[in-house]
């Protein structure tokens, strides 16, 4: 008789599993992560006030940003939140270290974090608070320091009240959108066999041990069903004794689909990263200049209508719009299906096409000013440095005739899966084919809709 071995033995380790269960893996990243972020800061408060001659500006908002939308997310998730340097010094002082686990508990206030702001809510405000600011900090070096500088602060100041990544989980503007978007990854992290950790009683992965910490996101891998919420950043590996946790591949968009764990707070993170996606495209990339004097804040009452209208939009008619959406398609279906759990439900098919259209956005971002990267690598602070030779590399855009073809094809695609994802949702609350078809329809014409409100903006 042959016995087949349990999952925590069947398996040999690989090169990939010996680098991440490394403790110098992530503080290495972090630590490369933090001078450029510190630089950032530095050449805000005391480099040249023109943005395209300023490494904050340029190396922030244009490098990072269109390497974290167009490539670290789509493809690797959260991957970015493991290099991520924010957390890091408040984390390093909770830890009383930076590579080797230091005994003990984590050395903060030990305060109880609100249970009522356990939730992506303070992310979503957070959000559409630097989104109200977004013209400015984006062209103004001093002002985007302040706002590095304050996030910084923040995390430092939550990780002594607080065990743990608070800031990360519940706070970061940026952390919200990077976990929505995630669940696209094919890359997940995930136990190999659920049965091993429910016989496991001592649960290292949460509560640590000798070789590392308990998850700083508070998450048990146990029962990790989607990427939302874990920032990778492998303890669980290091600390699991069973080796029972590891790194896979998986199709697109798999966590879309999991019903059980879809929330309100979710939705509306998707309604107000599409809703900013096409405020963004219009402001920094239209036509209109008077929406982008009034984003500018060229005066007080021009961005104060601005403000409202950003918010207004982004919390009441998106979502309105939605709602007024999934009622039809309930009517059509004469099911009795809570108008509630659809309306949740279809919001997550906003997901593949509001990370089509970011991606979008900022190809026409990164092809039309990536090329200040050049010069700006050379004199970051714009003092007349010349250290790489670049510094008086002119102003190029990047292959403009490719542009509006791709933006085109990462549109298209972004609304197919997005049509596809409104059918493979509507099976979940339908039994029937016919049924599930009707209810999705008023979903994919008001997708299509979008989509063709982004193409005119690019095309137009």
């Amino acid at each position: 008789m042959t016995t087949v071995p349990r999952a925590d033995t069947q398996h040999r380790p690989s090169p990939l599993n010996t680098v991440l269960k490394s403790r110098l893996f992530q503080p290495t990243l972090q630590l490369i992560a933090l001078f450029g972020f510190t630089l950032a800061i530095l050449t805000g408060f005391f480099g040249t006030p023109a943005g395209s001659r300023n490494f904050g500006i340029v190396f922030v908002w244009i490098v990072w940003w269109a390497l974290l939308i167009i490539v670290l997310v789509p493809f690797f998730g959260r991957i970015w939140c493991t290099v991520c340097p924010i957390p890091a010094p408040g984390e390093w002082l909770q830890r009383r270290g930076i590579v080797q686990r230091t005994p003990g508990k984590l050395r903060t206030l030990g305060k109880r974090f609100p249970k009522r702001l356990k939730n992506m809510w303070l992310q979503n405000f957070g959000f559409l608070t630097i989104a109200t600011f977004s013209a400015i900090i984006l062209t103004r070096p001093n002002i985007s320091a302040g706002v590095l500088l304050g996030f910084i602060v923040v995390a430092v100041a939550l990780s002594i009240l607080y065990d743990n990544r608070v800031f990360c989980r519940y706070v970061c503007p940026v952390g919200g959108f990077i976990g929505l978007y995630a669940m696209m990854s094919p890359l997940e992290l995930r136990v190999r066999d659920c049965q091993t950790c429910r016989e496991h009683g001592a649960k290292d992965c949460v509560v640590g041990n000798e070789k590392g910490y308990g998850c700083p996101w508070m998450v048990y891998p146990g029962n990790l069903t989607r990427n939302t919420y874990c920032g990778l950043c492998f303890e669980c590996m290091k600390t699991c004794p069973k080796d029972n946790i590891t790194l896979r591949l998986r199709p697109f968009g798999s966590d879309l689909f999991v019903a059980k764990e879809r929330r309100l707070d979710e939705a509306y993170k998707a309604f107000i990263m599409l809703g900013c996606a096409l405020v963004y495209s219009t402001v920094l990339l239209g036509h209109w200049g008077w929406i982008k004097n009034w984003a500018n804040m060229d005066s007080l009452p021009h961005w104060l209508i601005y403000a409202v209208g950003l918010w207004v939009f982004n919390l009441a008619l998106i979502p309105g719009l939605f709602w007024v959406t999934t009622w039809m398609g309930r009517k059509i279906t004469r099911a009795n299906v809570p108008q509630r759990d659809l309306f949740v439900s279809f919001a997550y098919t906003l997901v593949p096409l509001g990370l089509a259209a970011w991606i979008a956005f900022s190809l026409g971002f990164v092809f039309v000013n990536g090329s200040y990267a050049i010069s700006v690598i050379s004199d970051p602070f714009g003092w007349g440095w010349n250290m790489f030779g670049t510094a008086n590399a002119a102003w190029t855009p990047f292959a403009p005739q490719l542009l509006n073809f791709l933006q085109v094809g990462v549109l298209m695609m972004g609304l197919m899966v997005a049509v596809n994802t409104a059918y493979r949702i509507a099976r979940q609350h339908y039994s029937l084919h016919q049924q599930a078809f009707a209810a999705m329809l008023p979903i994919a014409g008001l997708l299509t809709l979008i989509t063709g409100t982004f193409l005119w903006l690019y095309l137009g």
